[in-house]
């Protein structure tokens, strides 16, 4: 009970030095649970609206996918017969059924040609209306459709654009466009996570998206009473036969789910390894505050030893401290980590995304992992500081002499710093000269975390180094202010090693992230540069196809010399060998794609692959298979029939665009696959007659203004386009780095401000013999931009390291351009020092704010 007691007068007494730490644990704790409520919320969200738009049993194509996605390579969505809805009606226990038919690969367009597509990525969906759809819509306004000039849009999508009743809009599919005019506004009666949605009658709905009446791309179906959706589910099937794909209600919302499930997986666990790092960094930031608050009561602790106080208690009076820093931050940070939910609800929002939080899902599990790591962390990262308390001998702490020196301990902790840089070290290297991408990403992780551990325990020695080093260059220059500020940095190497780690932490992955970053995008465009050889190119976009109307389109361009289709087509392969690899895909293209890709080979002419019954395989699938020039390989099909295609040509591996492609020509799909079952174009490329670029881009432009999910660039526009996307992928992934980065920052701060009162009484006696408020300022400045620059150079060529390594690995991938960013590089660099200036403003403050003979008397 004494020890508890202590500990509590000890946390209250210091409650404001432990008050930067405890912000620490706050957001870390905040971002862990702010990531398990946003991810909770979205399932939550789609599960309900999964749950509510799936009927009791779904009758679909067995080319659609489980989750009912009904986009294919044909433009068209797979369809049943109108018969089979016949056949359902029919079955034992079914109440009722309906036939619907929709798609999601389709542009909309208002009257004046802008999208009206979510900007979420959520798809655009055009379809008929259905009782199923009936029942979580709501119609708000006008009526449902009624004829083919007639559609009904939801509420969300009229909001966002601005529509209203009579609007004409347009869709574009592959079998053409359809105007219509806004006819009724529904809403969702279940949150809307951001799809558009078109609803036509059906019969319209069918000639405007399959081109034909009479079929169905689902049969949705409604048990009587007292039939489990299983039993309906078996009836149905034996109605049907299996040649169609039955589901239930819950095997619709599971599949779909799933999906989900897979890029929420990414996003929950991306963030949870920043908060991973910032925790990391928090360490740094307790170990700090706990060491200089133990140095600062060497007095107080050699008195309860004096009147009987064992080791033990000592170290458990620290540990309970931690432990109420770990509580109060963690509590904190649960309901911090809601809030930031909620603003990360309110940001997709924003983007298109709409999250509703009346779904804000908080399982008890939450905000239990939120204490548990909080606690966790923090007491662990207050041991080590702890134990030391506990060594100290009570006549020792009584002459004031603090902590004693252990130069062994030094010595040692150096020498295992050195060992673990230098295996690191080497790891990196094999990483850099592995001949696998496998092998050599687990020797980059392991070179990774040596060199990181290796840089933290190594930081005195680097410290006491660098620090003079970065004090000749930079402080010098302001007299004894710099030299004083110079000596207090180099006074605890140890301490200045630890702040300066926690800020070398997120410095390090910037760096290495800018540097991986910029060498794809040098190494991409080396490539675009050396094989691209057309000057347009015409990207789907979010359809993943381009309609022939459009394809045409761009053929009546009169300034250009060709045109080159561009498609995917799902086969399946018997190699000579006679084995059946997994499901593959075949590059089909005009024979002037050769011409447009100079895709290098190791055997033969990528030419004479488009010649007919040819095709291409790459270097290593033809080195598995043991294919070489003139081997015949059996091609099956997915929507058409079997063929030998004999290889004339092998390309190699060495390349960044289309790696591991197969091609052959269109002329020798469309011999095998049906026109109605031929995958429409995923890409067009076009080459402009010499002289008439610019006037082949403007008109390209002016062609395909009516599709304006299309994309025409030219060489210059799609190097701009992957460099942005990297730098959004980039932005992105630093502002997450960012949390890390404020924790270093505090960390700066609160070594500051326990540093000025630990040497209260040495600034009280500098203040005596002249030194003035505005040179003690500056001196602490000057101390805080020297531990800033000594983290940021340590964190900086850490990370050059790491990405230079990263960077050997990407080159088995074809990516061989290593760039080094050197603006970036330097505007990080010179950012740390505004860093250093920024933490150190309210440190410096209070120091100027001392009274001399308050200090000066201070013990």
């Amino acid at each position: 009970m004494t020890v508890l007691k202590t500990s509590l007068r000890n946390f209250f007494a210091h409650k404001g030095r432990m008050a930067l730490s405890a912000v620490a644990v706050l957001l870390s704790v905040a971002f862990v649970c702010g990531t398990l409520v946003f991810t909770d919320t979205m399932n939550t969200t789609f599960d309900n609206l999964f749950q509510a738009t799936s009927s009791d049993v779904t009758v679909s194509s067995k080319d659609s996918t489980d989750n009912g996605e009904t986009t294919s390579r044909t433009g068209k969505p797979p369809v049943l017969p109108a018969s089979v809805l016949g056949e359902v009606r029919k079955a034992e226990g079914v109440k009722s059924a309906e036939g619907t038919v929709f798609s999601t690969s389709v542009t909309v367009v208002d009257a004046k040609l802008d999208k009206l597509s979510p900007s979420s990525g959520a798809p655009t969906i055009v379809g008929g209306w259905n009782s199923n759809d009936a029942r979580t819509m709501k119609i708000t306004s006008g009526g449902a459709p009624k004829g083919p000039d007639q559609v009904m849009v939801d509420a969300d999508t009229v909001d966002k654009h601005h529509l209203k009743l009579g609007d004409e809009i347009s869709m574009i599919t592959v079998v053409g466009t359809h105007r219509a005019h806004v006819s009724g506004i529904a809403d969702f009666t279940v949150t809307n996570p951001g799809a558009a949605i078109f609803y036509l009658d059906t019969k319209t709905a069918q000639q405007t998206l399959v081109g034909q009446t009479g079929v169905y791309t689902n049969v949705n179906v409604t048990a009587a009473q007292g039939v489990t959706d299983d039993q309906l589910k078996k009836n149905v099937t034996a109605a049907v036969g299996h040649g169609y794909k039955v589901q239930t209600a819950k095997e619709v919302a599971d599949a779909n789910q799933k999906e989900l499930q897979s890029f929420l997986d990414v996003m929950k666990y991306a963030m949870l390894g920043f908060a991973g790092i910032a925790f990391l960094v928090g360490i740094f930031l307790i170990v700090n505050t706990f060491s200089m608050l133990v140095a600062q009561r060497t007095r107080e602790i050699g008195l309860m030893r004096a009147v009987g106080s064992s080791r033990r208690q000592v170290n458990q009076s620290v540990l309970i401290e931690a432990l109420l820093l770990g509580v109060v931050g963690s509590v904190l940070g649960v309901g911090a980590g809601v809030g930031i939910a909620v603003g990360l609800m309110k940001l997709m929002g924003n983007m298109g995304m709409h999250l509703s939080t009346d779904d804000l899902t908080v399982a008890w599990t939450t905000p239990v992992i939120g204490l548990v790591l909080g606690v966790v962390v923090t007491v662990l990262a207050a041991y080590l500081p702890a134990r030391r308390a506990g060594k100290i001998s009570p006549m020792a702490a009584l002459r004031d002499a603090g902590t004693p020196a252990d130069v062994k301990a030094g010595v040692v902790r150096a020498v295992i710093g050195l060992l673990l840089t230098g295996a690191g070290g080497a790891s990196l290297y094999v990483a850099a000269t592995a001949d696998a991408a496998k092998g050599g990403s687990a020797w980059l992780g392991l070179g990774v975390v040596l060199t990181l551990i290796g840089f933290v325990v190594i930081g005195p020695l680097l410290a006491g180094g660098m620090v003079r080093v970065l004090g000749a260059i930079m402080l010098r220059v302001f007299g004894p202010v710099g030299r004083m500020a110079e000596r207090n940095a180099l006074r605890n190497p140890r301490r200045t090693g630890a702040t300066g780690a926690a800020l070398m932490i997120g410095l390090a992955l910037v760096a290495c992230l800018s540097v991986v970053g910029s060498s794809m995008v040098a190494s991409a465009t080396d490539q675009l540069d050396k094989t691209v050889g057309t000057d347009f190119i015409i990207d789907s976009g979010r359809t993943g196809i381009i309609t022939p109307q459009a394809v045409k389109a761009v053929k009546s361009v009169p300034e250009l010399a060709r045109v080159t289709e561009y498609r995917l087509v799902d086969v399946s392969l018997t190699t000579p060998d006679g084995r059946v690899p997994d499901n593959k895909v075949i590059n089909a293209a005009d024979p002037t794609f050769a011409q447009d890709l100079r895709t290098k080979t190791v055997s033969g002419s990528l030419a004479d692959a488009y010649k007919p019954d040819s095709m291409s395989v790459s270097e290593g699938f033809a080195k598995d298979h043991g294919i070489k020039l003139g081997s015949a390989v059996t091609v099956n099909f997915k929507d058409g029939t079997t063929g030998k295609l004999t290889v004339r040509a092998i390309t190699s591996d060495e390349v960044v665009i289309d790696k591991g492609a197969m091609y052959a020509s269109i002329a020798t799909v469309a011999k095998y696959v049906p026109a109605a079952k031929m995958p429409k174009d995923l890409m067009v490329f076009a080459m402009a007659k010499d002289g008439q670029q610019d006037a082949a881009y403007k008109a390209l432009k002016s062609a395909l203004h009516k599709y304006p999910d299309y994309t025409v660039r030219d060489q210059t526009d799609y190097k701009k386009a992957l460099k942005d996307q990297i730098g959004q992928m980039l932005n992105m992934i630093y502002g997450l780095l960012a949390l890390a980065i404020i924790v270093a920052v505090l960390g700066v701060v609160n070594t500051l401000a326990l540093s000025v009162v630990e040497r209260t009484r040495e600034i009280g006696l500098m203040r005596a013999i002249g030194l003035s408020r505005r040179q003690l300022r500056r001196m602490i400045r000057l101390e805080s931009v020297v531990i800033a620059v000594f983290g940021a150079l340590l964190g900086l060529g850490l990370g050059i390291g790491w990405g230079a390594a990263a960077q050997k690995l990407l080159a088995l991938q074809g990516l061989k351009v290593l760039e080094i960013p050197w603006p970036t590089i330097t505007y990080v660099f010179i950012g740390s020092a505004f860093v250093g200036l920024f933490a150190a403003l309210v440190p410096a403050f209070r120091a100027g704010r001392m009274n001399v003979l308050n200090a000066i008397a201070t013990d």
